[in-house]
């Protein structure tokens, strides 16, 4: 298998609109790394890019320490699975496994033993002279993924792959494609919108945002130290509460807390310990974001930090969770968990819509980030599981410079004359 650097990477689409922005990451062999995003992240044309389907417009992409920037796709020795179909309609299923090897000049003995034994692998002998008009989603994949093994391919890369398919159906070719790493101590590489994808397949996930690389790491570390609002919000379901426009004050007792239209929130010695220059926050009237995980708070009878008016109530996961107003921030906190036994009813029992409750939350795991950068202003403590790659101590750009970045990027308008 293989390895993969790529250094400084863009991509500007012949229109002038950028795709990729300084793209930095390394991929060690044998490692399954997902590439996360919502619409229009830029991680299809990563993928693409990788492969030399699409051309970058500056940068280098190494394999094995070799700079293949500029080599045809044909030689990069990588294989693509797409979302969707990609199969040639008139060749069989054989056919269509096949067809790699014989591009390559392959023995068609060899081709006939390959195509046997991943045939079997994947459970499709059965469909080899059948035609893909004949075939479910399930099978098409099957073969498209079939199409890429036969190979033997130093990198596999899928591009959204199981887009389309049920709940089941996705279940299980996911499982398919992490028996196929096992098997083939491949070295993969995953696109994918879909984060529970993403955090039960990826040794390390790459969350992207419009063209940027925005943190990589491993799902948990992503999930206790993101390194941005965007991250902290994204990684995670139920989604993190975000408040804007807090502050950190001092408290009588020498502590510290953060304070904003909701209300205020102690902050606890192990979190204070962790923010980075706090003398220039503290008392300073500099906005922070606050963030607390839904999962971290709980519905108080007394004794809360503060308060909010319940809006509605909601079902995630194994819990109850309740929507309130507090100030100008609506927050996600938890009701409480649900056991096996429970028939669904977030009616009988829960906080009534328009009454005020009390908010308690973990202050050991609260997120603070700066009001401007939106970059974490805590540093990482002895519960960060580091890593050997380096990727990982990258800070994102600031908000700010992505949207600089962004505007001079931007293809200009012509004058009218």
């Amino acid at each position: 298998m293989s390895s993969l650097k790529l250094t400084s990477v863009n991509k500007i689409f012949p229109s002038g609109v950028p795709a990729l922005t300084d793209i930095n990451f390394e991929m060690d062999d044998h490692e399954f790394i997902v590439v996360v995003g919502q619409e229009k992240s830029g991680k299809s044309t990563l993928v693409r890019t990788i492969c030399g389907l699409e051309d970058s417009s500056s940068g280098t992409i190494e394999m094995d320490g070799k700079d293949i920037t500029g080599s045809e796709p044909k030689t990069r020795d990588m294989a693509v699975v797409f979302r969707g179909d990609s199969l040639f309609p008139g060749d069989t299923i054989f056919d269509n496994l096949g067809y790699g090897l014989k591009v390559r000049k392959a023995p068609q003995t060899l081709i006939e033993e390959k195509v046997k034994v991943v045939s079997q692998v994947l459970g499709i002998t059965d469909l080899l002279y059948k035609k893909p008009k004949n075939l479910t989603a399930a099978e098409k994949l099957k073969v498209s993924m079939g199409r890429a093994l036969v190979r033997e391919p130093r990198i596999y890369l899928f591009d959204e792959p199981l887009n389309g398919l049920d709940s089941k159906l996705r279940a299980d070719m996911l499982n398919l494609i992490i028996n196929l790493q096992v098997r083939t101590k491949g070295s993969f590489i995953y696109a994918t919108r879909n984060l529970q994808d993403a955090l039960a397949i990826g040794t390390r996930l790459v969350v992207m945002r419009e063209g940027f690389i925005q943190q990589i790491d491993t799902p948990a570390n992503l999930y206790d130290y993101p390194a941005n609002t965007y991250v902290a919000f994204y990684i995670g379901e139920p989604t993190m509460n975000l408040i804007f426009g807090a502050q950190l004050v001092s408290t009588e007792d020498g502590g510290v807390a953060v304070k904003g239209d909701f209300g205020s929130i102690p902050v606890s010695a192990k979190t204070k310990a962790r923010i980075e220059n706090l003398k220039d926050y503290l008392d300073k009237g500099r906005k922070v974001v606050l963030g607390i995980r839904p999962e971290d708070t709980q519905i108080v009878e007394e004794g809360g930090y503060f308060s909010g008016k319940v809006s509605e109530n909601n079902y995630a996961g194994n819990a109850i969770y309740t929507e309130i107003n507090a100030g100008r921030s609506v927050l996600l906190v938890k009701f409480k968990e649900v056991g096996t036994d429970w028939n669904g009813d977030i009616t009988d029992g829960t906080p009534v819509k328009d009454h005020d409750v009390q908010v308690k939350a973990d202050t050991d795991h609260l997120y603070l980030f700066d009001g401007e950068t939106r970059l974490t202003i805590l540093a990482k403590d002895e519960g960060y599981q580091k890593t050997s790659h380096k990727d990982a101590d990258r800070m994102p750009k600031s908000y700010l410079e992505e949207r600089e970045i962004l505007k001079e990027l931007a293809p200009k308008k012509k004058k009218k004359k």
